[in-house]
């Protein structure tokens, strides 16, 4: 294999993305530790503290069971600034369109946009269309950043999780990925799994009013759960045990990953995230979360056992332990 060429695998979210950013783009870019690697920047600005994100988006196909590009990328933005604890405000759009894409698509895709945005209280003020030949890209790409403020005195970040902490998820993981694929390939499964792509801002404003016993967000996109976990977990320097029984994990979602294959705990959701609580505070978190609407099936899903070298392990349904490591290439492309 020539290590000089760009992989699929480099933009899955594990460890050949992990490779790229250290390796490469951050060495030449920003040298930012891997402790301060999180979902947004944090900056100050005129005594202002604030949230600064990016990202682009280039799923295929652009439309998908419950969704498409647009709004995926509205909620996917607004996640990012949320996982900090910031109050999203502010996004900025960019368009790459190939010639000859549907002007009906695309309007049914800023439609999308516009409503997203509004469900989740943030203003589009700015952005940029570039065209490109036929061929020479793939309908449409999207990239939006984000500004979010941060009202609070709190640290939440993949750094902050303390032995005795436990790992809560809002919900059945693997959806969105599940819901992408099944569009993409076309399969008849009548298993009604559509993307769980949502705005979380509202749900982390109340989950806010924990205080300081709130020691990490994260939402748990591309790479999936388990992914994300070890970078939290070699974040914090701890190590972090699972229970396979706890997982919340949908019928037809079991079902379609059994057929392929695929394990849901690493495949990407738009509309969960995981959230790493002190256990005194623990109950009144999952409380919250069942609350809101975007919470109803959430779960206590693991534990964090120590101060160690950040290792992820599953308590199995049979009671053994077993390594749950980070994606290694791309299960799914093209899922965000």
């Amino acid at each position: 294999m020539n290590n000089d060429l760009i992989l699929l695998g480099h933009g899955s979210g594990g460890k050949l993305s992990h490779q790229l950013l250290d390796d490469l783009i951050i060495a030449k870019l920003s040298r930012i530790p891997a402790r301060g690697q999180n979902d947004a920047a944090l900056v100050e600005l005129a005594g202002a503290k604030l949230a600064f994100t990016t990202d682009s988006y280039v799923v295929d196909p652009i439309f998908f069971p419950g969704g498409n590009i647009g709004d995926l990328a509205v909620n996917g933005t607004v996640n990012d600034l949320a996982m900090m604890g910031a109050r999203p405000r502010f996004l900025s759009v960019g368009l790459i369109l190939e010639e000859g894409f549907s002007k009906a698509e695309l309007s049914s895709i800023l439609d999308s946009m516009a409503a997203a945005a509004e469900t989740a209280g943030v203003a589009i003020v700015t952005g940029d269309t570039k065209v490109v030949p036929k061929g020479k890209g793939d309908r449409i790409f999207i990239n939006t950043s984000g500004i979010g403020v941060i009202e609070h005195t709190l640290t939440i970040d993949g750094a902050s999780a303390k032995a005795g902490d436990l790992v809560l998820v809002n919900g059945s993981i693997g959806d969105h990925g599940i819901a992408v694929l099944s569009a993409r390939e076309g399969l008849e499964i009548d298993s009604g799994i559509v993307t769980d792509s949502a705005a979380l801002n509202g749900l982390v404003q109340e989950l806010i009013t924990l205080g300081e016993a709130l020691h990490v967000l994260r939402d748990p996109t591309r790479g999936g759960v388990a992914t994300t976990l070890k970078e939290i977990a070699a974040q914090s320097g701890v190590n972090i045990v699972l229970d396979e029984e706890s997982l919340p994990i949908s019928t037809g979602v079991k079902g379609v990953c059994s057929i392929l294959g695929l394990d849901p705990l690493y495949v990407a959701n738009e509309g969960k995230l995981l959230a790493i609580v002190a256990p005194e505070r623990a109950g009144e978190a999952l409380e919250i979360m069942r609350r809101h609407p975007l919470g109803k099936d959430a779960a206590v899903i693991g534990e964090v056992t120590g101060a160690a070298d950040g290792r992820v392990q599953m308590r199995t349904s049979v009671g053994g332990l077993r390594g749950v490591e980070m994606l290694a290439g791309e299960q799914l492309p093209r899922i965000c």
